[in-house]
């Protein structure tokens, strides 16, 4: 069971579903839900900031990730959040969750060394259980 996941999405019923899964599935002890990519920014700039002042703190081991979200879609997040101000924070593995699979954004996820997978909308109890294999090898 992992400590902490992020899932960034626009859609308030993604976000609800991916909490009840998660939970159900007992598959992260915390998931934190956000709306788009610009707070997940905020949030890591925050974790960033208050880990100087709390060593305790923690940071997410898994992250899914939307890809078309209004303010700060998908790759808009990844283009940022591979930036050296968040270098600290690149040993977190991004799922992307997409509800198309377009070959050309399979490609581009490939370019990111943080995304590990690019997996269909909605997320499911078997999608977990083959997250918690490949998360352990």
């Amino acid at each position: 069971m992992l400590d902490q996941i992020l899932c960034i999405d626009d859609d308030p019923i993604t976000l609800m579903l991916c909490k009840k899964v998660i939970s159900k599935a007992l598959f992260s002890k915390d998931t934190i839900a956000l709306k788009n990519g610009e707070e997940a920014i905020n949030y890591f700039r925050d974790l960033r900031d208050n880990k100087e002042k709390n060593a305790s703190i923690l940071k997410p081991q898994l992250i899914f990730l939307d890809l078309n979200m209004p303010v700060m879609g998908g790759w808009g997040f990844l283009d940022y959040f591979t930036k050296e101000e968040f270098a600290e924070f690149n040993t977190i593995k991004v799922i992307i969750l997409s509800s198309t699979i377009d070959p050309d954004d399979l490609e581009k996820s490939k370019t990111y060394p943080m995304v590990i997978d690019f997996l269909p909308k909605p997320i499911s109890k078997l999608m977990l259980e083959y997250l918690t294999n490949k998360l352990e090898k």
